[in-house]
């Protein structure tokens, strides 16, 4: 079991990787193949639009089938051939096909491992070890930083993205010898499993408005508009755009991390979760006020809203209090559905956001106070939910 999780951390590693790298190769797509930062924004909200789409299929395939196979072969067929389509992409399209085949490859892993850790492992220890899996699993987000804008410097961005098909082939691999499937869950006599019965918990739908917003900013910033935001403001290369994205991401990293054991030491989940989201939506605001302050204070901003909005599996770990063991599948993915279809439209959104702000600091200053607004507003919702700890 252990060795298992353990290789589903690193599969979620290049989930992370894929989620995010898109920021750090702005420059170079733009000069290779003429794409645009709004390009880019269509692309990684299709990322995660079909990562979310994958959600409800996977939700089924993990209650019934499990999640050595389901997680091996979308990972094996998806990852792989999206990686490797991005190596060959000649334009924009190319690139837009490329991110949703990732998307159908990344969707299980980190899924496939909250179903082990909901199914297998004492519940008080759910929101701990869901932390630490994005926390370790996180340092894709370095390898999508400096390592990255390094690699695309001296092998080109090509040859980086064919290495990673390869290690992404192997990684899939290997997790269809060493994950392990949990018992089945039976129902109550007489019922049949269905997400319609997870969507009748009420206690859900309070947190889904801030579920569907609360990641969306960090990984906006982080996976897309970081770049173009600080080489359009500051001026600043590649280098310095991978070491500030490096910095966002060890934050990110630190973040989770920091949330995971909250609600054992303080014996609240809800207020946890209201408090962290309301501190990133004020860093947001700050941004949005002065997006020019400086490039070392506007870094470091950056960095509180990726280390206030890994709140995800403190979340995850309050909503799936709520689940029976039998819906355990349906109700993860559910949940993961609101998150990442949320930051996918949202993705997409911020381009037109962008656009209206017409160039310069005015339109990440629209940017950052548009993400800002629809946090207060998430948070706004969930001071409805009902708290518990398990």
């Amino acid at each position: 079991m252990k060795l298992g999780v353990a290789c589903l951390v690193l599969g979620y590693l290049l989930s992370q990787f894929y989620r995010a790298f898109l920021a750090v190769l702005a420059g170079p797509l733009a000069q290779d193949l003429g794409v645009t930062p709004d390009d880019l924004a269509l692309s990684s909200g299709l990322w995660f639009l079909v990562f979310a789409a994958a959600q409800i299929p996977l939700g089924m395939a993990l209650d019934q089938v499990g999640p050595r196979r389901t997680t091996a072969l979308m990972l094996g067929l998806g990852g792989t051939g999206g990686a490797a389509l991005f190596a060959l992409a000649q334009n924009a399209t190319h690139i837009h096909l490329a991110m949703m085949a990732l998307g159908v490859g990344c969707a299980p892993v980190l899924m496939a491992s909250y179903y082990i850790f909901a199914r297998t492992f004492p519940a008080a220890l759910f929101a701990t070890l869901a932390g630490a899996v994005i926390g370790i699993g996180s340092l894709g987000n370095i390898l999508g930083a400096w390592p990255l804008a390094w690699a695309s410097e001296v092998y080109g961005w090509r040859a980086a993205l064919w290495a990673m098909a390869a290690i992404t082939a192997l990684v899939a691999a290997v997790l269809w010898f060493v994950i392990p499937d949990p018992p089945r869950a039976d129902p109550p006599q007489g019922q049949k499993p269905r997400l319609r019965d997870v969507l009748r918990i009420r206690a859900l739908w309070w947190m889904m408005p801030l579920l569907f917003v609360n990641y969306a900013p960090a990984a906006g910033l982080r996976g897309l508009w970081a770049g173009p935001y600080l080489t359009d403001l500051y001026g600043v290369g590649a280098q310095v755009v991978g070491q500030v994205t490096l910095v966002m991401a060890l934050a990110m990293i630190a973040g989770n991390f920091a949330y995971g054991p909250l609600d054992r030491l303080l014996g609240t989940r809800k207020w946890v979760i209201l408090g962290g989201n309301l501190c990133g939506a004020a860093a947001l605001g700050v941004l949005a006020l002065a997006p020019g302050m400086g490039l070392w204070t506007s870094a470091t901003l950056l960095a509180a809203v990726g280390f206030f909005g890994a709140s995800f599996p403190m979340l995850m770990a309050h909503g799936r209090s709520f689940i029976p063991p039998h819906l355990t599948g349906r109700g993860v993915t559910l949940i993961n559905l609101f998150s990442i279809g949320g930051v996918g439209l949202l993705q997409v959104a911020s381009g037109y956001v962008h656009r209206m702000g017409g160039g310069g600091s005015g339109a990440y200053s629209l940017l950052f106070g548009f993400f800002a607004l629809l946090m207060l507003a998430g948070c706004a919702v969930y001071l409805f939910a009902t708290d518990r700890t398990d």
